[in-house]
């Protein structure tokens, strides 16, 4: 079973959303408590034949969520509980500790999932950030998101207003100060008829606006708000830029690497995890216009360069983040769990 009180939307709750898709293409039983905002994802779930409760998650009033996670445990006699970020992990009830998990996709304080045995980070150092807070090697572990863009047709150049011999530039983001948006549109300003495709809703949308027409750049950048169609972008743009200043991994990574797409990355301690500079991507210092502007320069107009960056991601893909490593990944460690915690009930 699986809790999740995300945001309507965010990359922490996409990969909620694909995992437990992949998982529903392997036998595994599955059903999912959310939150009610979000009618595409509840959409997918149950087209997926997943059961769907949904509860407020409110930490003022905790008690009618208490009561639809507890009602759909005893109903669907969960051998796993999969509890996704911190704010889901407050409501996993005790008598299910030995059962249940907390998901890092953050350094998130391990007393927000006090009731949870286990703990499954999404990165390398989220791992260890989950074992220096005192959680022992065996109820720990790491288990890689994925990608999987297999047949999606490019998006329409034309109906995003953007000509098809341009090079575009497509960033993946929340508008969030952390981000680092602000930095990618001062890099275009000093990149002659690049084009740029920024899909993501969040607070700074209309700051950013402002000053992209401050940058007199109106005729060749794109708000897409949040989009559904990764994979169509990914198609259709020449470069996956990826600005962030803070990022525990920053699945645009990934994303860029499953869509065969050469990317260009901040150091944010995620992407200077896996990123290769010159190998699977190009990675530049935070904050530096002028590195991300030479950088994004450079793939677009050295197409060998841009065919090294892409067969390199494509390599670390292959190695890490493809759907049937997810799956592998997820089934051992949930075997592991119900190993332990024994029958439902038992």
């Amino acid at each position: 079973m699986h809790v999740m009180a995300g945001a309507a939307e965010g990359g922490a709750e996409n990969i909620m959303l694909e995992s437990v898709l992949a998982l529903a293409e392997t036998d595994l039983a599955q059903h999912v408590v959310t939150r009610p905002d979000n009618a595409f994802r509840i959409q997918k779930f149950r087209e997926a034949g997943i059961g769907v409760d949904v509860a407020a998650f409110n930490n003022s009033w905790p008690f009618p969520t208490q009561r639809v996670i507890a009602d759909a445990i005893k109903q669907f006699e969960p051998d796993v509980i999969e509890y996704w970020m911190g704010r889901a992990g407050q409501f996993a009830p005790k008598q299910y500790r030995a059962r249940s998990i907390g998901w890092y996709g953050g350094y998130y304080k391990l007393a927000r999932f006090k009731n949870c045995e286990w703990h499954v980070g999404l990165t390398i150092d989220l791992l260890r950030h989950i074992r220096e807070q005192g959680v022992s090697d065996e109820r720990s572990a790491i288990v890689h998101t994925y990608a999987d863009f297999t047949g999606a047709d490019p998006a329409s150049r034309k109906a995003l207003n953007t000509p098809e011999d341009a090079p575009v530039a497509l960033a993946l983001a929340r508008l969030h100060e952390k981000k680092g948006l602000d930095t990618l549109l001062d890099a275009t300003a000093k990149i002659d008829g690049l084009y740029v495709w920024i899909a993501g809703e969040g607070p700074l949308e209309q700051e950013l606006k402002a000053h992209c027409t401050r940058l007199g750049l109106d005729d060749r950048v794109r708000f897409l708000g949040w989009r559904n169609d990764r994979g169509a972008l990914l198609a259709a743009c020449d470069v996956v830029a990826f600005p962030s200043r803070y990022e525990p991994f920053g699945t645009v990574t990934v994303d860029a690497w499953a869509g065969s797409r050469p990317l260009v990355a901040a150091d944010a301690v995620g992407p200077a995890a896996y990123v290769k500079d010159g190998v699977n991507g190009l990675l530049i210092p935070k904050n530096d216009v002028d590195a991300l502007a030479d950088a994004l320069r450079k793939v677009v107009t050295d197409k060998d360069l841009a065919a090294k960056l892409v067969a390199g991601g494509r390599a670390s893909y292959e190695a890490q983040f493809t759907k049937a490593v997810f799956q592998r990944d997820s089934i051992a460690l949930y075997e592991k769990i119900a190993a332990h915690a024994g029958p439902f009930g038992g």
